[in-house]
């Protein structure tokens, strides 16, 4: 019997409709969870629907074992949006239907649209306080929001009606509904961020969206400095705790969202050289939020944080493994408050050499370390990595899996020391 795989990938329970698949019983998946179903053997067709605010959105519509024996899969947004969601055949990447980052590629667009554009799509677009595009109505029940999602989403995703009762319809939307490759297991992702099946999404909770990506900027080594040198600046003091020299590279998001973010793979903001036990002053923006790591690579061991948080304006960090781990690192306030160098987030031992081979993987640039305990684009999740991590450094040190349960370091002179052993 075929199944269905749903995995939600964002911080939150995503309630969904299902319609003809679990008796017709709504599911709630968990942050970061996966649930399965079961489909009878015989041909069967339903729909996946995400729920957002009591509000229909993005469905995943099946047919299993349909004509000639194939099952026919598509995404479709005629009924709203909220979230971003793609589904496949297991296995079969080249079936893929959905845009992976539609409510992204939405929000840009309605930024950019006119006021006369926005005007003629009054109540099809719902925003929250800031302005931020949360939620998209029925493109059945507004005819101008059908010419304003092929702007960004056409060939994607179902926005039209296609072809049905008597209508042609549009040949992207038709083209949505084609064969896949017999029988097979179906793939589900739904996300806030990126709902490419293994792609990774970053979880901290305290993000906001990134200023425009810059050129990267270098900082040459320097060495080590007593932090009195800067008082006022925000940033970090950068240490290079091991004995051989070592590039850092500063990562902005994306994208910053309710407990997601997007994770930023490819355009670092800057780099800092830095020669053995040496340290610098690294200055930031407030607007920063991302990461610092060793090298341009992954697996790699994330200093996540962010320079001024909107609700408290303080400085807010931790360690994060779940892209993997080349090394130890830390985290710790510099205000000298117990919120802020009372707590060390991070590790300092080495976990690298003693871990079983099954937690090891060599990365591109031929160092070794430890795999990605949530999977990416390389591969899935890597559990021997895992079971590992969780014995070695624990949970409360560094997020492995999930995103809670680890310290979550503060500083209220937005200001943190970050080491690298």
């Amino acid at each position: 019997m075929p199944k269905i795989f749903i995995t939600n990938k964002s911080d939150h329970p995503q309630k969904f409709y299902c319609h003809g698949f679990n008796n017709d019983q709504d599911l709630i998946v968990n942050p970061r969870s996966k649930s399965t179903l079961t489909a009878p053997n015989h041909q069967n067709s339903g729909a996946i629907i995400a729920v957002h605010d009591g509000h229909e959105g993005e469905q995943a519509e099946i047919t299993f074992n349909g004509f000639g024996g194939n099952d026919f899969i598509d995404m479709s947004n005629i009924v709203g949006a909220g979230g971003n969601m793609t589904i496949q055949q297991e296995g079969e990447p080249s079936t893929r239907k959905g845009d992976p980052l539609f409510m992204q590629n939405l929000r840009k667009a309605w930024k950019k649209a006119s006021p006369a554009t926005r005007d003629g799509l009054k109540g099809s677009i719902f925003t929250n306080k800031e302005g931020k595009v949360v939620r998209m109505g029925p493109i059945k029940e507004h005819p101008k929001l059908e010419s304003f999602v092929r702007s960004f989403a056409d060939g994607k995703t179902y926005i039209g009606v296609g072809a049905w009762n008597g209508s042609p319809g549009v040949k992207t939307d038709n083209d949505q509904s084609s064969a896949g490759k017999g029988t097979k297991n179906a793939v589900i992702t739904y996300s806030d961020g990126d709902a490419s099946p293994g792609h990774p999404d970053e979880k901290t909770a305290h993000r906001a969206p990134m200023e425009q990506v810059r050129m990267v900027e270098s900082f040459e080594a320097a060495e080590a400095h007593t932090p009195e040198n800067h008082n006022g600046e925000v940033g970090i003091d950068l240490h290079n705790k091991s004995n051989k020299p070592c590039r850092y590279f500063f990562y902005d998001n994306y994208w910053n969202g309710n407990g997601t973010a997007g994770a930023n793979f490819d355009n670092p903001l800057k780099s800092v050289q830095l020669a053995p036990k040496a340290s610098k002053f690294v200055p930031l923006k407030k607007t920063f939020k991302g990461r610092v790591q060793r090298g341009t690579k992954i697996p790699a061991t994330w200093v996540e944080f962010q320079c001024q948080a909107a609700n408290d304006g303080w400085a807010h960090g931790d360690i994060s493994l779940q892209q993997g781990c080349d090394g130890a690192a830390t985290i710790q306030g510099t205000d000298g408050a117990p919120h802020g160098s009372g707590l060390i987030g991070g590790f300092t031992k080495d976990v690298i050499t003693h871990a079983p081979a099954a937690a090891k993987v060599k990365r591109e640039d031929g160092v070794v370390c430890l795999a990605s305990t949530m999977g990416n684009w390389m591969a899935g999740p890597n559990e021997a990595a895992a079971e590992w991590l969780f014995k070695e450094v624990g949970q409360k040190k560094a997020y492995i899996k999930g995103g809670s349960g680890t310290d979550i370091i503060s500083s209220k002179n937005r200001r943190f020391d970050v080491c690298f052993y």
